[in-house]
């Protein structure tokens, strides 16, 4: 079993594995999001996502990027120990902690063949939908229903 740290890499490392990956046949699924808090929900996200795919990817939001979205408060815990939390599950292989808002340089760059993402979409409401079909990838919506979210476990924890 590999230590959880060493899943965690830069996107040119990740770049290299999935290419290696793909050079071995093997398919490749990224999974994207903020990840704070880690709660049921994500792990049946992650789940789905790598029964998608050889190889499963997670790109998580950096801080800044978690703030904007998210608003102030958050994120709780910084990136990094997120990105620790996440690549500690089994279901996943690689972890890249990303700036930007939105995933669409992650999958441009490194153009998986499925891009997964919650079932708060549908295929066609998925942000960078356009993106994943330009290079030819497909939008696989993953999951239980979404009825668990960091937000709400945060307010019955502050009571």
């Amino acid at each position: 079993m590999r230590d959880a740290r060493s899943k965690i890499r830069t996107l040119p490392e990740v770049k290299r594995r999935v290419e290696e990956a793909r050079a071995a046949g093997r398919s490749v699924a990224l999974a994207n999001g903020c990840f704070d808090l880690l709660h049921v929900g994500h792990v049946r996200f992650l789940e789905g996502a790598r029964a998608e795919a050889d190889v499963l990817v997670v790109g998580i939001n950096g801080d800044a990027s978690v703030r904007r979205l998210k608003g102030e408060g958050r994120p709780v815990m910084p990136a990094d120990d997120r990105a620790l939390v996440v690549a500690a599950l089994r279901s996943v292989d690689y972890v890249v902690v990303f700036e930007e808002d939105d995933v669409a340089r992650l999958l441009l760059e490194l153009r998986p063949d499925v891009h997964c993402k919650g079932t708060d979409y549908t295929p066609e409401t998925v942000p960078e939908r356009d993106v994943v079909l330009s290079y030819g990838g497909r939008i696989a919506i993953v999951g239980d229903p979404k009825d668990h979210d960091t937000r709400r476990l945060l307010e019955r924890i502050r009571g």
